[in-house]
């Protein structure tokens, strides 16, 4: 029974690898996901501090922030790279986008480069969102949501206190609590990550050999890279799925260990 780090992810490239010990669990990157947070080299950007909806586009360009006014965007797909502004017909090399109508409720957040952020986007720091990523419309990031690179937090989605290492999308409708998703996970619509036990206390992993203590109160799930869900799945607290992992559509997976290429119907 491997349950360490490196088993469910590939760390290599990851900006925030720091945050995962060799040797121990998954999960115990989101006991220091705060202070690593808290310590965090936050870009000094003066974001709006004004309550309520931008009223106008923001860009971010250089460690600037930019008024979208006179600037051309082509809106393509920021995971691919196509998301483009120009200033008098010159591109700005990797300028974000924030759409009139996101809400900035405070704390620190730090923006990579070709983001887009859509109107109606509520994001709470502290949040941190890596290059080429989106956060859609309806979005909820509740504090302590660091998103990776080409990642999505979809229509309607709430994440909180979570991890998204590169390329994991959850699209449509979704909830993320206290949960780790890995490369290239994707999360059909509607799926739900549970994170807190009915009866209270620390959320166990059950295991062949017995259950281990998470040490979590709150704990969703564990996404090893490349696994996926179909729509309207939901995960109970303490689930981990090893790589490559699917779960069909309509169903309840039953909390614990589930080993690489799970097929979960």
């Amino acid at each position: 029974m491997n349950l360490a780090n490196l088993s469910f992810f590939d760390l290599s490239r990851y900006a925030h690898a720091a945050l995962f010990a060799a040797g121990e669990y998954p999960w115990q990157a989101l006991g220091r996901l705060k202070s690593y947070m808290a310590e965090y080299p936050w870009p000094h950007i003066p974001w709006p501090q004004t309550p309520g909806p931008l009223p106008a586009t923001l860009v971010l360009h250089d460690g600037m922030l930019l008024e979208g006014t006179g600037l051309a965007i082509e809106f393509g797909d920021a995971t691919k790279g196509t998301l483009k502004v120009f200033r008098e017909g010159t591109l700005l090399d990797g300028a974000s986008v924030l759409m009139a109508g996101t809400v900035l409720a405070g704390g620190p957040l730090s923006i990579g480069k070709g983001v887009l952020v859509e109107s109606g986007a509520f994001i709470k720091g502290p949040a941190i969102i890596g290059d080429q990523s989106e956060v859609r419309q309806g979005a909820y990031l509740r504090g302590h949501c660091l998103v990776g690179a080409r990642c999505v937090v979809g229509h309607v989605t709430e994440v909180k206190h979570a991890i998204f290492l590169d390329d994991a999308k959850a699209g449509h409708f979704a909830y993320l609590g206290d949960s780790i998703l890995g490369n290239e996970v994707n999360l059909g619509a509607g799926t739900k990550l549970a994170n807190l036990r009915f009866t209270g206390g620390d959320v166990p992993v059950k295991t062949p050999d017995g259950p281990i203590s998470s040490g979590l109160r709150k704990f969703g799930a564990i996404f090893g890279d490349k696994a996926q869900t179909g729509c309207n799945a939901v995960t109970n607290p303490g689930t981990v799925l090893g790589k490559r992992s699917i779960v069909l559509p309509n169903t309840t997976v039953p909390s614990g260990w589930h080993t690489s290429n799970s097929l979960i119907r």
